[in-house]
């Protein structure tokens, strides 16, 4: 059976099918068949509202099995981690890999809708994988967002990667590779 992976799509206009599909792609092809990659369009993606957000992702939750790795980009990783802190899956994920995810609270940006992200340690399992992955030329999300997500998740690899942006270039290849060292 395919080990299978949820891709939370980032926020803007033509996000699913425009940009975020070509990091789907690369992934894709990094891993194999032997990988399932569920890519839901997320509601209303060029007004995203973290309640919608959350209920489709939960509602992903059920698709899923023990180990499935999740992985969000940009909002839909800030997205995950939120609704993994406020309501734990059925199934025990094999990891969360967020990518370029904005930083809410103290140092980075604000929201009336997602709470302040000061401190995960306590509501994500000891052991579950955290791998966060942000380019240095990122001129949508800064980079130092990096940082406070390093201090809210201590446990967290957190991966800079010198000369990339928001997309990563659109070249996953190294989270494949994490991915396949995760699943060994």
């Amino acid at each position: 059976m395919p080990k299978q992976i949820l891709f939370i799509q980032g926020a803007g206009e033509t996000a699913h099918d425009q940009w975020d599909n070509k990091l789907v792609d690369s992934l894709a092809r990094e891993l194999g068949e032997a990988w399932t990659i569920r890519y839901p369009r997320m509601p209303d993606e060029a007004d995203p509202h973290y309640q919608a957000w959350k209920a489709a992702v939960i509602a992903e939750f059920e698709t899923l099995e023990e180990g499935a790795i999740l992985i969000g980009h940009s909002f839909g990783g800030t997205v995950l981690l939120h609704t993994l802190a406020e309501t734990w899956p059925a199934f025990e994920p094999g990891a969360v890999i967020l990518i370029a995810p904005p930083f809410m609270g103290e140092g980075g940006w604000e929201s009336d809708e997602i709470g302040e992200g000061s401190d995960f340690s306590e509501s994500l399992p000891e052991g579950l994988p955290v791998l966060i992955y942000h380019g240095s030329d990122d001129d949508t999300v800064p980079f130092a967002h990096i940082e406070l997500y390093a201090r809210a998740i201590p446990d967290a690899v957190v991966c800079s990667l010198p000369g990339r942006d928001h997309q990563l270039d659109n070249d996953l290849a190294d989270i494949a590779k994490d991915i396949r060292s995760l699943a060994v």
